[in-house]
């Protein structure tokens, strides 16, 4: 009898050498994200959520067809109309729309997977909620900080802290990279990455906060550090459930990055710790 073929490994060695990825379609694909992010930012703020929900959208499929290599099928059309629906309604109306309806599609996954087999039933409503939490429920604070005082200036801050912590991280662990943070999940990524990360994030944040919302420096250090901490756990937690889930990459649609998930795993926890650090020093 045949050994099973083992699980791809996220972290395998690709063909581009110690990087892992081609280096300049990463970056053409960055920067064409970067302005399809930002510039709904200056000229129509309320394209923004309709962005947002498409690559949430995008994301939660390719979260499906990996739950699915292991037998775990999400509950489909109730995250497909959820998504938009809280993103979009999170910008239009605030939090207590944001909760009304994440609890309203809690609800109806809940209910929906009732028709058929009970077999699976734990593990398919238990990764469907967890999926529309992952992105919807972070995805909307995306949504909640543009709606607030200033909003444009707070998305493009959190999305450039996010960024200049994966540059920083990038090149400090390309350089100088030897000692793995979390060798099980993720051996690529290194303590001399996450000092990178920290320096590059904390200039970023100081000088965003001084020049862009005319804050104390100190807040703005903070709030490059902190980020720094949950971009780096957000990227340590999409690399453990692609371990569990046997995939290298969530998906292809983006060449050099992998998947849109593989893109967001760092934006969708920072969405909420920069909405909650932004609101305690900026104000609602």
């Amino acid at each position: 009898m045949d050994e099973p073929t083992p699980p791809a490994d996220p972290d395998a060695a690709a063909p581009y050498g110690r990087a892992g990825r081609n280096l300049w379609s990463a970056v053409a694909v960055g920067l064409f994200l970067g302005a399809l992010v930002l510039l709904p930012m200056f000229f129509a703020p309320w394209v923004f959520p309709i962005v947002v929900s498409v690559a949430l959208l995008i994301a939660a499929r390719e979260l499906e067809s990996a739950f699915a290599g292991r037998g775990i099928h999400l509950v489909r059309w109730p995250l497909a109309v959820a998504t938009p629906a809280i993103v979009i309604l999170a910008y239009l109306f605030g939090t207590t729309a944001t909760l009304a309806t994440f609890g309203a599609a809690v609800l109806v996954v809940l209910a929906v997977r009732l028709v058929g087999d009970t077999e699976g039933y734990a593990a398919d409503v238990t990764a469907s909620v967890f999926v529309l939490s992952y992105t919807a429920l972070m995805g909307a604070f995306v949504s909640l900080q543009l709606a607030a005082g200033s909003g444009p200036k707070r998305v493009i801050a959190f999305v450039v802290l996010t960024v200049c912590s994966d540059i920083g991280g990038y090149a400090a662990g390309v350089l100088a990279g030897r000692h793995p943070i979390a060798p099980r999940i993720s051996p690529k990524k290194s303590w001399e990455g996450l000092a990178g990360s920290l320096v590059l994030q904390a200039v970023a944040g100081v000088a965003l906060f001084v020049l862009m919302f005319d804050a104390p420096w100190w807040q703005g250090l903070i709030c490059g550090l902190a980020l720094t901490v949950t971009a780096t756990v957000g990227d340590l937690v999409e690399s453990a459930l692609k371990r569990d889930l046997g995939v290298k990459d969530m998906g292809t649609v983006l060449p050099g990055h992998g998947g849109v998930m593989d893109r967001l795993d760092s934006l969708v926890l920072n969405a909420f710790a920069s909405w909650a650090l932004f609101r305690i020093f900026l104000g609602p």
